[in-house]
């Protein structure tokens, strides 16, 4: 009886043991996706960030993300989606495509920035846009016309697609050759996020690189 007491103690002590291990071990910082997206490149590795104008850390992350954007090696294509969860999500998202489509969302995207965050400006109507985008050199009737096309409805429902087959949740989010999901705080940080893209990046061109062989 006194060995099957301390067999049993052992087995326990044992259990604990590999229970105590699990549950130090660390978890991942991103998620794989179980259904990875194709890229909008073919042949390039894709680093993608959803955001919203309305979002204060979309905005923190600005001066963090765009000198890293500018350094990227030729290899790796960044691109911005809007996340539209309704309301004034999508009034800015729409914004943002309409820009992108015309080809100034790149000088422009700090001021719109700028003015929903510092400014407390709402341009959720699209002529109250129209008017804002005119002070920073946009056409104010080009934009009008952009923002009603029939491309940017399409646009529209390509992005929302994106968002919902990357099953994000909120803003600023991350995902790396269409198969790892991440955000500032499961990364630990912005300069952490940046860090795990760098390494995600790498992991794909080995990836990439080993299949061309």
């Amino acid at each position: 009886m006194r060995n099957l007491i301390i067999s049993a103690a052992l087995v326990a002590a044992s259990l604990f043991g590999v229970t105590a291990q699990a549950a130090e071990a660390p978890a991942a910082p991103y998620v794989e996706l179980s259904n990875p997206v194709p890229v909008a490149v073919p042949g390039k590795i894709e680093v993608v960030e959803l955001f919203w104008y309305g979002c204060p850390h979309c905005y923190a992350f600005e001066p963090v993300i765009n000198p890293w954007v500018e350094k990227l090696p030729s290899d790796v294509n960044f691109v911005r989606i809007p996340a539209m969860f309704g309301g004034p999500w999508d009034a800015h998202g729409q914004m943002f495509l309409t820009l992108e489509a015309m080809g100034v969302e790149h000088s422009v995207h700090a001021a719109v920035f700028n003015a929903i965050q510092k400014e407390h400006k709402k341009l959720t109507d699209k002529n109250d846009m129209a008017d804002f985008l005119a002070t920073q050199g946009v056409d104010k009737d080009k934009f009008l016309a952009t923002f009603d096309s029939f491309a940017i409805k399409g646009q529209i429902v390509k992005a929302r697609e994106l968002a919902k087959k990357y099953e994000i949740s909120g803003v600023p989010t991350m995902i790396v050759n269409g198969k790892y999901r991440f955000d500032i705080g499961s990364a630990g940080g912005a300069e952490e996020a940046l860090k795990l893209a760098d390494q995600l990046v790498a992991k794909e061109r080995a990836a990439n690189k080993a299949a061309s062989n």
